[in-house]
């Protein structure tokens, strides 16, 4: 049997799937999303789960199995400070793409 290698591209199809059924946005900074979404494309390739690549492994299966993205820490964490430990999932205040009103209503001047 040949196993798939995933891809960024897939692993931000899924994220985008899950963040819209949560009620979440992806982090609207496109830099930050990618490394996120790069690190766990490369724990799910090499370590053949989707860890959490912001947080430590311990290599305890029942204990590691807490930070599979998306972890058990992240909607107490988007429901306390925006966004995730990762920056990964963020609070959806109503606003396209996780713009501030100004942006999202096109009123921001651009310096």
């Amino acid at each position: 049997m040949v196993k798939t290698k995933h891809i960024p591209e897939k692993t931000k199809e899924w994220l985008l799937k899950y963040a819209d059924k949560k009620g979440f946005i992806l982090n609207p900074d496109e830099e930050m999303l990618n490394i996120v979404i790069d690190g766990l494309t490369r724990n799910r390739n090499e370590l053949g789960r989707q860890y959490c690549p912001c947080r430590i492994i311990t290599g305890d299966k029942g204990e590691d199995k807490n930070i599979i993205c998306p972890c058990v820490y992240h909607e107490e964490e988007i429901n306390n400070n925006g966004s995730c430990h990762c920056g990964l999932f963020f609070k959806n205040n109503g606003n396209k793409h996780g713009k501030t009103p100004e942006e999202d209503a096109g009123n921001v001047r651009s310096n």
